[in-house]
């Protein structure tokens, strides 16, 4: 066969030398690098032919752009910038790598995607996000439907991201709802939690994990910047007010305004908390499930019909309670990635590099918590 045929052949005229690694000063890969077992050249090229196609890197085994070749003036980003011995030992140990190699080294967390609003810190500075709320319907036989998310997020996860997705596919497999936009209000400081990371660094992590990997889902910080703690049913409230009040809802193709619903996305753990005395008031959970809803994802060991037949108030606005069953279970929690952390265990592929490398820059969650917290965990 004619190597010039196969996918992805790279003409050798057309073959610039990687240099994203090369130090500025010799101009050459440092040994050290190359001699490092985590040093891995693109597994779809060899050698020097590691390249980058258009300014990215050609991670998913595609060359998208076959006759594009780089462009020595243009600089290259790079996710495998090494620290040589007289510098990592300053950075944290998350890792089995000792810190010679931080996951999420060479990101620039202050640059800021096109279409993006990071959230103020300052109650007077803040504007509610709406950048990627949709205002305008696809479907108007639907009912518009923004998912609200409230927790600590100390620090978000995976899961955090996953309930999202789950939600949106039990949503349009069975239910008449259409999704307009997703949030998350992380919990402001007055909540005094063991294992609660400051709210700016919170609400900058769920920035961090969501506006680089969804094209829905937003944070709001207006939670974190209030003077005491927050109900959630006042919470809802204040996304029902910017949306429906402020905003007037959102429209249908044929120019029709229509009122959002808004739904709080929860856990299963968050519910049984719902019959723990002292949590939750009656007249909020009356609130919350008769004029909002909720959208629950059942974990691991979580009997929510169970507890819904068991809960009066439950049971009374059960029409109104929407339960997600996990295909895939996902049990990965906040507070055992702190436990990871403070053990200096690697916590990667349980959260976003970007969050990796924010918690590793500000040196967040080396504090001691209580036995009990760790024990008894329920994905806090």
């Amino acid at each position: 066969m004619d190597p010039s045929l196969a996918v992805g052949y790279i003409p050798p005229s057309e073959t610039a030398p990687r240099n994203d690694l090369r130090q500025p000063d010799s101009g050459k890969v440092p040994s050290a690098i190359m001699d490092d077992p985590t040093y891995a050249s693109d597994p779809n090229t060899s050698g020097e032919e590691n390249r980058w196609t258009d300014g990215h890197p050609n991670t998913n085994g595609i060359n998208r752009e076959h006759n594009m070749t780089p462009d020595p003036a243009r600089p290259r980003p790079s996710t495998h910038r090494f620290h040589t011995s007289d510098s990592y030992e300053h950075h944290l140990r998350l890792g089995p790598h000792d810190g010679k190699n931080r996951i999420s080294d060479g990101m620039d967390l202050e640059e800021v995607p096109l279409g993006i609003v990071r959230q103020a810190t300052k109650v007077e500075d803040y504007k509610f996000p709406d950048h990627r709320l949709r205002m305008v319907m696809a479907d108007s036989t639907r009912t518009p439907l923004v998912i609200v998310a409230c927790g600590s997020f100390s620090p978000i996860t995976y899961l955090h991201l996953r309930i999202f997705e789950m939600a949106l596919d039990n949503i349009r497999e069975h239910t008449r709802f259409e999704v307009m936009g997703g949030y998350y209000s992380p919990v402001s400081d007055h909540y005094r939690k063991s294992g609660l990371a400051p709210a700016n660094h919170r609400v900058r992590m769920c920035e961090l994990a969501s506006e680089r990997t969804s094209s829905w889902l937003m944070v709001d910080a207006w939670e974190t910047l209030q003077n005491n703690y927050t109900r959630t049913a006042v919470v809802l409230d204040h996304f029902d007010e910017e949306i429906n009040g402020k905003r007037g809802g959102v429209r249908t193709q044929d120019g029709k305004v229509k009122k959002v619903k808004i739904m709080l996305l929860a856990g299963g753990d968050l519910i049984e908390t719902m019959a723990e005395p002292n949590v939750w008031a009656d007249e909020d959970l009356h609130h919350i499930l008769g004029n909002y809803g909720t959208l629950v994802v059942e974990r691991t060991g979580a009997d929510v019909w169970g507890f819904l037949l068991s809960h009066d108030i439950l049971w009374q606005h059960r029409k109104n309670v929407l339960v997600i069953k996990q295909l895939i279970y996902n049990d990965i929690s906040s507070t055992k990635v702190r436990l990871f952390i403070r053990r200096g265990m690697s916590i990667q592929y349980l959260l976003p590099n970007s969050v990796i490398k924010y918690i590793e820059d500000h040196g967040l969650y080396h504090e001691t918590e209580p036995v009990k917290t760790v024990i008894l965990d329920k994905g806090a």
